[in-house]
């Protein structure tokens, strides 16, 4: 499944997403700052990509997610998990980063920061019930299906 996603540059630095190989699930975001951002043990950040994105359908999204070489060597995070890009935005793609370590972490001009997918989504309609199906797990919430 192949989808065109229009990209509009917002700043003449600006960093086209491109995925790193054919294989790659995800294109990688570039910060598109002016000088360095140095993120604190336990600070978060918002950094610009300088892009903003035109997703063609309301059954796609853009899924926001870490590098996972800035996660495991830097422990430098999404701060809200995954982000999520809707197809109806067209503002500007910010990434918001979290350092979880205890040293400090700089974000160079142009560095990978974020890579982005695009997955389909369900546009689920939500139906108000007093009855839900019963299932063997039921109830049972966190860790309720066992460790391994």
């Amino acid at each position: 499944m192949n989808e065109t996603i229009k990209i509009k540059k917002l700043r003449d630095n600006a960093v086209v997403p491109k995925r790193a190989t054919p294989g790659s699930a995800g294109a990688d975001l570039y910060a598109c700052i002016d000088e360095p951002v140095t993120i604190a043990p336990g600070a978060l950040v918002k950094v610009p990509t300088g892009i903003a994105i035109e997703v063609p359908s309301p059954q796609l999204g853009a899924f926001l997610f870490a590098r996972s070489g800035l996660g495991v060597k830097h422990g430098i995070c999404l701060s809200n998990g995954v982000g999520v890009v809707d197809s109806d935005y067209r503002g500007e793609i910010c990434v918001g980063l979290c350092n979880v370590s205890d040293k400090p972490y700089t974000v160079q001009p142009l560095e990978r920061v974020a890579q982005m997918v695009i997955m389909p989504v369900c546009c689920a309609e939500f139906v108000q019930s007093d009855d839900l199906s019963q299932t063997d797990r039921g109830e049972g919430g966190f860790g309720s299906s066992g460790k391994l």
